[in-house]
């Protein structure tokens, strides 16, 4: 997918839900993923000529795994002209020396939020924009259904009130092989994940039943992203 298609997808989705106002300033959460770096591109891009003036850093927080090198993203955000902040934490060993999580990803993403939400103010961030795309939203609702018994999909924009900071999702219409084809061509720096627990998730089964439906019942996915769309349409202002 070429940038243009990506920055439309991107601004139709932040008119559609209001996602930034004049002034802010925004904070992208960036893993090294493919999403996360597509949205950080996209975000660099559509400030200088979107309507409402707002300014762009990222943050990255590191986990703590062995061999995990940050330079090839700090290089490559420099060159984009954004200002880069990586958080140092020890989230690792708790999850999984210390406490041997069972299931590590709530309590690691528990924690991420934890460290990275108070620093975004301390650098005069008033929302942070996180990286989840249509896939995302799709397999959030999946795992609802099938692990908590109920109809529930993360909401473009919410207001987290701890930590007076409001969190924005300006990807969700992207598809996920969508962001990979540009991360190849653009090319962005991907970080390779040293998580032990990457690819062995309930997330995982479920991206993996998607993709099994959508090849099975040719249009499925996209009729799962419309019942997405519906339920937030109906719950937006809950």
């Amino acid at each position: 997918m070429e940038l243009q298609q990506i920055l439309s997808l991107t601004r139709k989705c932040i008119d559609k839900y209001q996602l930034i106002d004049n002034n802010d300033v925004i904070a992208v959460s960036c893993s090294g993923g493919k999403d996360s770096l597509t949205l950080a591109v996209a975000l660099n891009a559509l400030k200088r000529f979107y309507p409402l003036h707002f300014d762009v850093k990222v943050v990255s927080v590191d986990p703590g795994f062995k061999n995990m090198d940050f330079n090839g993203l700090k290089a490559f955000f420099d060159k984009e002209g954004l200002e880069f902040h990586v958080i140092k934490t020890n989230i690792a060993e708790i999850v999984f020396d210390i406490r041997n999580e069972s299931n590590p990803c709530a309590l690691c993403s528990k924690m991420r939020k934890g460290a990275i939400n108070p620093y975004i103010k301390s650098i005069g961030c008033n929302k942070i924009a996180l990286g989840h795309n249509k896939d995302d939203l799709i397999e959030t609702m999946l795992m609802s259904l099938i692990y908590e018994g109920r109809i529930n999909t993360f909401k473009p924009k919410s207001y987290l009130d701890r930590t007076q900071v409001t969190a924005i999702r300006p990807i969700l219409f992207i598809d996920e092989c969508d962001t990979k084809g540009f991360a190849n061509k653009y090319p962005l720096p991907v970080l390779k994940s040293n998580c032990p627990a990457d690819g062995n998730t309930k997330r995982e089964y479920v991206k993996e039943l998607m993709h099994r439906l959508d090849d099975e019942n040719k249009g499925a996915k996209k009729s799962l992203f419309n019942a997405c769309m519906q339920y937030l349409d109906n719950n937006i202002h809950n």
